[in-house]
């Protein structure tokens, strides 16, 4: 009767210790998005909670990222990525098939749950006077940006330039001859957007930070709002960052339930709140509609329509010896 007694005991308390371990997704993401996701996982976990209740919990990864790309291509055991560009998420595709070809086509909108235009923050009373991308270009101004090889943040910069030129009616040689010239103004090139923004704001180096307009916020929230003006330029390519579950990895781990519920919750009323309150643009009307003032209308170029699919995009700019390397020539 003892042996039977202890061997319940000890199952029930196996039982009680696997009922309280939690599940963890890790959320591989890039540069800026740590204030949202900050906010969004603890909406999300208590939405889980409620709707579940089985113990999770969300563990956040970011940097430039091209090179967060490249860490879960090489192992690391990401559940979902969640990045500013196509190109980043379809190189786990190519390099491993760690998710399917057509792995946009799992969620509205491609799989991007918000919207972002690239804006130009310049120190207080604008002393310069950047006010368009050919500003940027003057004599002795000093560009902070990140570079495009290892940040989708860089190559939204450099689209949005190149698609200005190409829309005062020049050809693709005025256009390459604007952008190399455009990144050459830059002192350094970060490898992400956050680095960026601490060349910018902590080692007060440069004129102009290129950055989506989510980041001036999150700016103006760490080191004040007295430092900096923000400045919309007449044309920005529009950013549409996609999410993915990660599908070798959470068939792995036994994880895609959660995954799944995790990335699907970014298109509800709640969590498309949280991203307008963090300065991203929601595709729900409703809500956009609600944050209308904090959106100035921007003329947003749409990247596929105005340059082509992604993997050509990639490929023809800002693949090894593709335009950016051969424009981007230091003096």
């Amino acid at each position: 009767m003892k042996r039977f007694l202890s061997l319940s005991l000890l199952t029930a308390g196996l039982g009680l210790a696997g009922t309280l371990q939690a599940t963890t997704l890790l959320n591989v993401s890039y540069d800026v998005m740590r204030d949202f996701y900050k906010d969004y996982n603890a909406a999300f976990l208590k939405h889980w909670k409620a709707e579940d209740g089985s113990p999770l919990n969300v563990q956040m990864s970011h940097g430039g990222s091209s090179k967060q790309a490249r860490a879960v291509i090489d192992g690391l055991q990401a559940d979902v990525i969640t990045m500013n560009m196509a190109t980043d998420i379809n190189a786990l595709y190519e390099h491993g098939k760690l998710i399917p070809e057509h792995w946009a086509d799992r969620l509205p909108n491609n799989s991007a749950p918000f919207t972002s235009a690239t804006v130009f923050i310049v120190r207080k009373g604008n002393p310069k006077q950047l006010k368009d991308w050919p500003d940027l270009l003057k004599e002795g101004v000093q560009v902070i940006v990140p570079n495009p090889k290892t940040s989708g943040n860089g190559r939204y910069t450099y689209l949005s330039a190149w698609g200005y030129v190409k829309q005062q009616g020049q050809d693709d040689k005025a256009a390459r001859d604007f952008v190399g010239k455009l990144f050459r103004q830059a002192p350094v090139l970060d490898t992400g957007g956050r680095a960026a923004t601490t060349t910018f704001i902590q080692n007060q180096i440069g004129d102009v930070l290129i950055t989506f307009e989510n980041e001036a916020e999150m700016i103006a929230r760490e080191f004040g709002r007295g430092g900096f003006e923000v400045v919309y330029p007449s044309v920005s390519a529009e950013a549409e960052p996609p999410v993915t579950v990660v599908d070798k990895v959470v068939d792995k781990k036994g994880t895609r339930q959660q995954a799944e519920a995790y990335l699907k919750y970014l298109w509800s009323e709640e969590g498309q709140r949280i991203a307008a309150q963090n300065y991203l643009r929601p595709r729900d009307p409703k809500v956009l509609a609600e944050f209308a003032d904090r959106f100035p209308k921007v003329a947003f170029l749409p990247v596929v329509k105005t340059f082509g699919e992604w993997p050509v995009i990639q490929k023809e700019h800002f693949a090894d010896g593709g335009i950016f390397d051969q424009i981007y020539i230091k003096k």
